[in-house]
């Protein structure tokens, strides 16, 4: 058997890049999947469903409430409770690279919106489904840069910090239902958006360098630890991060 057969899970962020590797993933692994984005998510699930795995599309807004409200509605009249989160959904590939002094308030509130609000909002829309069926698993998705201190990123570093605090926070606040919480920190992945950005693009070279396995990361090497978080394999295991990386950050 699979080690997700017949789970229902939901990947918010899917409609491409690392969102699309773990939507695609989990349903390898048997689970039923929501992918849910902003964006058209069609190809995704037309890829899915071409492999004889179960997956449905779900245009949301993970800062609505009601658009996350609907979210949840779907994924239980189609596929039943939901044992799986990925909170995947954030803005990365679309930044530049700059000064502190130069990001502006509003970008900086946008940020924050989507890649530490869209979480939590994520969050209390999914968790009432789990209650009712007794478990879950929530998986945040964070970044080796909070660890690192990466500079002329310092929005998108600092909402990924609190995405490390809003993990423990949920961990120790859901453990008493059975659903745990736990984060992934994620290192410089070859996914469309970082081949297509000139500045990240620049980053490679240094950053295999400092790695122990002196390749490009690609979205694939997230899937092993993925699957161990999702899966009754870590059920003793809560508020914790695994820093995916190849080794270039050891602590």
């Amino acid at each position: 058997m699979k080690r997700l057969e017949g789970k229902v899970a939901v990947v918010t962020g899917a409609a491409q890049g690392i969102g699309a590797a773990y939507a695609k993933g989990l349903a390898s692994e048997g689970a039923k999947v929501v992918v849910a984005d902003i964006a058209d998510t069609s190809s995704v699930v037309e890829e899915i469903r071409s492999n004889g795995q179960s997956a449905i599309g779900c245009t949301v807004d993970v800062t609505n409430n009601e658009s996350l409200s609907n979210m949840a509605a779907l994924t239980e009249e189609k596929f039943g409770p939901i044992e799986i989160l990925i909170n995947n959904a954030a803005i990365f590939a679309g930044l530049e690279l700059k000064p502190f002094t130069e990001i502006s308030e509003d970008e900086w509130d946008l940020v924050m919106r989507v890649n530490v609000r869209g979480p939590f909002q994520c969050a209390k829309a999914i968790v009432p489904s789990m209650r009712k069926n007794g478990r879950g698993k929530i998986i945040n998705i964070a970044s080796g840069t909070f660890l690192r201190g990466a500079p002329m990123f310092c929005h998108y570093v600092s909402s990924k910090g609190a995405i490390v605090g809003q993990t423990r926070a949920l961990a120790a606040e859901l453990g008493v239902d059975n659903i745990l919480v736990n984060c992934i920190l994620v290192g410089l992945t070859e996914s469309e958006g970082v081949k297509d950005h000139q500045q990240l693009g620049a980053a490679k070279a240094p950053t295999i360098a400092a790695r122990v396995i002196k390749r490009e990361m690609v979205p694939e090497d997230l899937l092993g630890t993925l699957y161990y978080l999702a899966s009754k394999d870590s059920d003793f295991i809560t508020g914790q991060c695994v820093n995916v990386d190849g080794g270039a950050i050891n602590y």
